[in-house]
């Protein structure tokens, strides 16, 4: 064995397969992987029934039953209650901006005048050890108001302002492992290593602030859940956490994203758990769409027309978006908005007066309907968006009082209407492109992708995945060049050869050779032909970001 090789101080149970580094071990004590070992082995039981649940349900969607209302907790959707108040730290969330936790990133986010930065473990970052643990040192300095990035190519230093955004983190979500850390000879749980790393690292700054107490944070996005049963476990690991550190209970404050079709039906429960520690529920509408085919994958009925027409003035998107306002101001929590991808295009005046114009109604829409914030993947909206919500909420710091009686009237019919539009032979084409594309640049680390003018990850990925899956799987006849044509195997491959030629066109030979574009369009076109859809796009690539390195010897 090398006699310089170095190993991370682990406790009994705990097995790190991660390459070693300096900054990393100041993460990675034994202390703070002893705390994320006892989440992991009191919730693991847990998270796994959550699981199958989860399995059991899409078994009964295949077999013909539809999404609803549970009758059983009808209780507490009729009750009179509220959540904990928001704390005066974060009632103002007009405009939130999201990204990877690259050290850049995280500077230029905070530094942009948004009310709020939300720095992501999860669809914008591609799990390599590096981006994890790398991560969380940044967000540490971060916190700690000492981080730096210099860039030797621009000659310049980026450093913090004295004002900037309030700090949430999003962990992955409860299906994803962590392969790189073992305990008791299993993988971590992904999103309790996210969690529990940062949680552990920062929350006594956050305590140590002048607003100290309940609602003091740290403060968290929880992505990807379907049944408020997984919500409950969140509340659990918040409590255990803040009864672990001994600060006060409520101190830990987190939004729900309601992106999966099962999770709207649920939307009242998922806030009744987490009333203690909420801060409300966001419209996360890209992965809403995807989960509405993953849902439906067995129904022959409910294909998608082409992405770019399933937007919010589809009656179940709109639908959607109604309830979870009512539903969080009748409970006195945020309801945010969904994700404006758009990326300005300087080279190109007219096409970006167009993007920004289609920025402004969208958000116009949104604070109209009663949205307290939204979401912008880009510093260059933010103005654009601030202008908007300040002037319809007449300087308000959010909406809560503004309730929607008028929404009280969804039922499940308008939260399954099927989304009407066309099918078409380039729709299968620019899914095809973008979905290769993004992936190959997720294989080779990059989570957060600007594609045509817009800003993908993974949430976007997964639709065109699925798309082109169900339209393949159920034969649905296409809008062609010439005439309508049905979407086969033989056509698919036709196109899957001419968008590589023309990816390999568009990024330039160089890139193209060395890139990951021939690995990423095996996974993508096994994932789009295979009998049974797969439920993640990124859980079915991830052993190839898995690097594993030797193993420490035992100290026990």
């Amino acid at each position: 064995m090398d006699a310089n090789r170095r190993f991370y101080d682990v406790p009994e149970g705990v097995d790190i397969r991660g390459r070693y580094d300096a900054e990393f071990a100041g993460i990675l004590t034994e202390d703070a992987l002893r705390f994320v070992a006892e989440l992991h082995r009191e919730f693991r039981a847990h998270i796994r029934y959550a699981m199958e649940r989860r399995r059991e349900a899409q078994r009964r969607y295949n077999s013909g039953e539809l999404p609803g209302f549970d009758p059983a907790t009808s209780c507490i959707r009729e009750a009179d209650w509220v959540c904990a108040p928001v704390p005066p730290a974060i009632a103002d969330r007009t405009v939130e901006i999201t990204g990877p936790v690259d050290r850049k990133t995280i500077i230029n986010a905070l530094n942009s005048g948004a009310k709020v930065f939300m720095a992501d473990f999860e669809d914008a970052l591609s799990p390599t050890w590096e981006n994890l643990m790398r991560g969380q040192v940044n967000l540490r300095d971060a916190v700690n108001g000492t981080i730096t990035f210099h860039d030797p190519a621009r000659s310049r230093v980026y450093k913090l302002n004295d004002e900037v955004a309030k700090l949430f983190v999003r962990p992955r979500g409860w299906h994803l492992p962590e392969a790189h850390i073992l305990i008791d000879g299993e993988p971590a749980t992904g999103c309790l290593v996210d969690f529990g790393l940062y949680f552990f690292h920062n929350h006594a700054v956050f305590q140590g602030s002048r607003c100290g107490g309940a609602g003091a944070g740290p403060f968290f996005y929880l992505p990807k859940m379907e049944h408020s049963r997984e919500a409950s476990i969140w509340n659990r690991v918040f409590d255990r956490a803040e009864s672990s550190a001994g600060i006060e209970r409520g101190s830990i404050r987190a939004t729900v994203l309601i992106e999966t079709l099962p999770a709207v039906f649920q939307m009242e429960e998922i806030l009744y758990e987490l009333r203690d520690h909420s801060a409300g529920l966001n419209c996360g509408r890209w992965d809403y769409i995807f989960s509405y085919v993953k849902t439906f994958r067995g129904h022959p009925d409910r294909l998608l027309p082409d992405r770019a027409h399933v937007g919010m003035n589809q009656h179940f998107m709109r639908s959607y978006s109604d309830l979870l306002i009512r539903t969080c101001h009748r409970r006195g929590v945020h309801a945010m908005g969904g994700m404006a991808a758009q990326i300005p295009i300087r080279s190109n005046p007219a096409a970006n007066e167009a993007a920004m114009e289609s920025v402004w109604k969208d958000k116009l829409r949104e604070v109209r309907a009663g949205h307290d914030g939204t979401w912008a993947a880009h510093p260059g909206l933010i103005p654009v968006i601030m202008e908007v919500f300040a002037g319809s909420m007449g300087g308000k710091p959010n909406q809560i009082a503004v309730t929607r009686e008028d929404a009280g009237g969804i039922t499940e019919e308008d939260l399954l209407q099927r989304p009407r539009g066309v099918r078409t032979v380039e729709g299968l084409r620019l899914n095809t492109r973008v979905g290769v594309q993004y992936l190959a640049a997720w294989l080779a680390g990059a989570g957060s992708v600007p594609l045509y003018d817009l800003m993908e990850d993974a949430a976007t990925a997964e639709i065109c995945r699925v798309q082109n899956w169900q339209w393949l799987r159920y034969g649905a006849v296409l809008d062609g060049e010439e005439a309508e044509v049905r979407a086969t195997a033989e056509l698919f491959g036709r196109v899957v050869e001419e968008e590589m030629g023309r990816i390999r066109s568009e990024v330039g030979e160089e890139k193209f050779e060395h890139g990951k574009f021939k690995e990423a369009c095996k996974i993508f076109t096994r994932q789009c032909t295979s009998p049974e859809l797969t439920d993640f796009l990124t859980l079915d690539a991830y052993n190839n970001v898995v690097v594993h390195h030797p193993k420490a010897p035992s100290r026990f």
